[in-house]
């Protein structure tokens, strides 16, 4: 640490906060005897070679092996080369990157420190609709970036790195039409950055609920906003609500990108690109639930509600 930091820096202790997926390195927080920064996060990743034998869902082949060796490598090039680009707050500050060969290791912000560190299972309305926040401003910023080192195609579950998946599938619309709803997602004219995998846990919110900063950006690439919308949704909605509905969310999310467009991108009709993804915002559930048919069908995300959203989309889209 004192290589990357300086000498006015030594650790006293560390805690560690969780092991990364199928051991690739852990990830712990330590404290400093320096008062201007009490505290840091590490991220230390260790690229095994082969792909690790364990998966919860038994999905350990090489192609997802390799699939998780780039996201770090994305991720580690996020923090290194994009993040000291957005606002402040929004994630945590990378105070040092470096790699030795398969080894990785990033110095973060302790969102402890800046009191946005509470993470939710069960959030208030204030703190979806902040999020969906966070999200629209992280669209409308990233608006037209090229992808320099990141996923071309942001998302862990795009089409492309997931044909295993997709063969999993019993025969259905959602299978024959996955080409097709890939395209027509891709071929928007509005693409963005995508954070990648924008589920609940990977928001970090102040006590009140009304500030939030992201983290864990892995899957970060270029995409449809409305694919991480889809996704934080699916996380955060209660499936067993008889009156469930997605509209006053989803016009929390469009009523902030189009404010955020008219801040970040002036140039840019925002209302045409909230029209587009509008459109596209069930083709998007569409594609998640696509990967869930495959990944684990059973899962809770796919439900008589993901169903009826998804297959009207279909239908609209003539699929």
């Amino acid at each position: 640490m004192k290589k990357q930091l300086g000498d006015q820096h030594n650790a006293v202790s560390k805690e560690p906060i969780q092991s990364l997926w199928s051991g690739y390195g852990e990830l712990f927080r330590v404290y400093t005897d320096n008062p201007a920064l009490p505290s840091l996060i590490v991220k230390a990743i260790d690229l095994p070679k082969v792909a690790p034998k364990h998966h919860p869902k038994g999905w350990n082949t090489e192609l997802s092996n390799q699939r998780k060796l780039k996201s770090y490598q994305v991720e580690f090039h996020w923090y290194q080369h994009y993040v000291a680009r957005m606002p402040i707050g929004w994630a945590p500050r990378c105070l040092a990157a470096e790699s030795h060969g398969s080894h990785y290791e990033l110095l973060l912000e302790d969102l402890k420190l800046v009191e946005c560190a509470r993470v939710v299972k069960t959030p208030s309305n204030q703190e979806i609709e902040t999020a969906l926040r966070w999200l629209a401003q992280f669209h409308a910023f990233w608006l037209g970036t090229e992808t320099t080192g990141l996923w071309q195609q942001g998302t862990y579950w795009h089409l492309a790195t997931r044909p295993d998946e997709w063969q999993a599938m019993t025969s259905s619309r959602y299978k024959s039409a996955a080409e097709r709803i890939d395209d027509i997602l891709n071929d928007c004219r509005y693409q963005t950055l995508v954070h990648g995998d924008a589920k609940l846990a990977n928001f970090c919110f102040n006590e009140t609920g009304t500030q939030v900063s992201a983290v864990d950006f892995q899957y970060v690439g270029g995409g449809v906003g409305v694919k991480d919308v889809a996704l934080f949704l699916c996380t955060v909605l209660d499936f067993d609500d008889p009156q469930l509905s997605i509209d006053s969310h989803v016009e929390t999310y469009f009523e902030a990108l189009q404010a955020a467009l008219a801040r970040y991108q002036p140039n840019v009709d925002a209302s045409d690109v909230c029209h587009e993804w509008r459109k596209l915002l069930g083709l998007a559930w569409a594609d998640y639930q696509r990967f869930l048919l495959g990944w684990s069908p059973v899962h809770v995300r796919v439900n008589a509600f993901t169903n009826k959203l998804t297959l009207e989309a279909l239908d609209d889209f003539l699929l």
